[in-house]
């Protein structure tokens, strides 16, 4: 008989994701910047060329003062490569915001088209579309039937002009500037973003989307959400973003802030794709009122350097929250992501289900924050961490907080690091899956969830690691 010949299973590999299409740079034809750095009279220039209000320009000036006063935080990643004083603030391109797609100068245009932004909207798979470049958004457009029914999604900037009263009363009130020394920073130099308003009863069946392209070398985007979901209304928002790899640090400092009134749901999907070189300092909270419903779909890939842990304030009786998020970090990215849940009404729930993945040296920690207060008598909360370590060379980390002040919550946290299911595959096996088809498929609905949600060509880093190929032994 002959000896059979030993042949060693190969080891699981998963590529990169590939990031060609996003790392592609336009020429630089950007009709004017601020210089670099972080002063009043800096401030003082974006506000003029953005026709603040005088409430804003003061609103604007106190954030630099409370971002002045305020240190750097002193816990999570490294984040001493940021020098504001190289970082440039305002970045204007050369382009009017337009509602005609073909009005787009062309190269920011192949830009999009590239991206599949304008696909996606003539498919009819979204009913809005806002496009940001660098610090102004270039093109928005919205259905006229939602029109009809009174939704309004259009810039900041116009927002201000059309709607001061609503923006006022809104505006960095859940997310204060005095939060933290980034949020202070947005307060101080935001510029572009998009509003939301859906009024009372209104279902918007097709999402909305809003798309985020930083172009500029050196420069930092710093655009800010605000939607405003009326009692009963629902709305699925889409937010991407990307930037190409330039040798210099590039800064993202956005701000995104939630409204869920009564009874009402907000689905809020996010794909954070930036370049290698990015310090991603973004901050996005949701309030909640009874029986209203918050719905977090969150995708982190790209950044040098992640801080994103999106906060939900269930303020109201019944109120809850679902969050679902992938992270995925590689050689030389350092992705601290998470979410944060605050009960402060009866009967209030959440659920927190997170998937991290780290290779070739990458790290990848997340942490959670569950505050019950007295206020929240039978709250709920199920917090589910699970990370997958494809080398020896990479590192992942959980770090849950609860705070507990009542006796009568029922909280849960399980975390599991670098394995896959034994049961898993033994019930797909049992079935006649192939082992290494079962232990990609499991990898696969990591990302599922996320992915399904995502209609646009964008979000090919999600298609990547769903369609990887999965060869021996995991973790």
């Amino acid at each position: 008989m002959a000896e059979e010949k030993f042949v060693p299973k190969k080891k699981t590999y998963v590529e990169d994701i590939e990031r060609t299409l996003y790392d592609i740079k336009d020429e630089d034809h950007s009709v004017y910047k601020t210089q670099s750095g972080l002063t009043e009279d800096i401030i003082r220039d974006i506000s003029k060329r953005k026709n603040d209000p005088q409430w804003m320009l003061d609103f604007r000036l106190k954030s630099l003062a409370v971002y002045n006063s305020l240190a750097l935080p002193t816990w999570g990643p490294d984040i001493s490569e940021l020098n504001m004083d190289d970082i440039v603030t305002y970045v204007q391109p050369d382009a009017k915001m337009t509602g005609n797609w073909q009005d787009v100068p062309a190269d920011i245009k192949n830009t999009f088209d590239r991206l599949g932004i304008p696909e996606a909207e003539q498919k009819q798979s979204l009913a809005g579309v806002g496009a940001q470049y660098d610090s102004e958004v270039v093109y928005h457009s919205i259905q006229d039937d939602l029109v009809k029914q009174g939704v309004i999604y259009t810039d900041m900037e116009t927002a201000i002009r059309e709607h001061e009263d609503v923006v006022k009363e809104y505006f960095m009130t859940l997310v204060p500037p005095k939060d933290h020394k980034f949020a202070a920073l947005h307060g101080a130099v935001w510029s572009g973003g998009s509003f939301v308003y859906v009024p009372e009863g209104v279902h918007v069946e097709i999402p909305l989307q809003s798309y985020f392209r930083l172009n500029a070398a050196g420069a930092g985007q710093f655009e800010h959400t605000l939607i405003i979901v009326e009692k009963n209304a629902s709305l699925h928002f889409i937010e991407g973003c990307s930037a190409p790899k330039y040798n210099v640090t590039n800064l993202h400092a956005g701000c995104v802030e939630l409204f869920v009134k009564e009874g009402a749901r907000l689905r809020y999907s996010t794909i954070e794709n930036w370049s290698r070189n990015m310090m991603n300092l973004n901050t996005k909270r949701a309030l909640v009122e009874k029986d209203g419903i918050i719905e977090w779909v969150s995708g982190s890939f790209g950044s040098h350097v992640s801080c994103l842990y999106p906060c939900s304030i269930l303020h109201g009786e019944n109120a809850r929250c679902e969050f679902t998020g992938v992270t995925f970090a590689s050689k030389g990215q350092n992705l601290d992501t998470g979410a944060s849940v605050i009960h402060a009404a009866p009967h209030t729930s959440a659920n927190i289900n997170t998937r991290t993945i780290s290779k070739a040296g990458g790290m990848a920690t997340y942490r959670s924050a569950v505050k019950v207060t007295r206020r929240a008598p039978f709250a709920k909360c199920s917090v589910n961490c699970e990370s997958l370590m494809l080398d020896n060379a990479s590192r992942s980390d959980t770090l849950p907080v609860m705070d507990i002040e009542g006796d009568e919550a029922d909280i849960g946290h399980e975390a599991k690091i670098g394995r896959i299911s034994d049961e898993a595959i033994f019930y797909l096996t049992s079935r006649g899956i192939d082992e290494d088809e079962a232990r990609a498929m499991i990898v696969r609905g990591f990302v599922e969830p996320i992915a399904k949600e995502l209609p646009l060509e964008y979000a090919v880093e999600m298609n990547n690691l769903v369609n990887i190929e999965l060869e021996g032994t995991m973790g």
